[in-house]
């Protein structure tokens, strides 16, 4: 599969990711609506995107900048590849 590099195309991506991701939490607080739900799916998103952070600029920059991701499969990859330093 080739890479997308349009300009365009990588912000109607991004728009639409936001768009699932506002609709998805909408209808499970549609569904659950109380602030218990509506603060855990809070809790839950950030964790997400930290997660994601530290998946590919964290371990990138810091701890392995030769490596290079192509998404959350690579990334378990190379966390099941790697030895682990036991002085770390």
């Amino acid at each position: 599969m080739k890479n997308l590099t349009s300009p365009g195309w990588i912000k109607a991506k991004g728009i639409l990711f936001f768009l699932l991701g506002s609709l998805s939490a909408a209808l499970l607080l549609l569904q659950h609506p109380t602030w218990q739900t509506a603060f855990l799916l809070g809790i839950a998103n950030w964790s997400f995107c930290r997660f994601y952070y530290f998946a590919f600029y964290v371990i990138g920059r810091y701890v392995d900048p030769s490596f290079r991701f192509t998404g959350l499969g690579s990334f378990v990859k190379y966390l099941m590849r790697i030895p682990h330093d036991p002085k770390a």
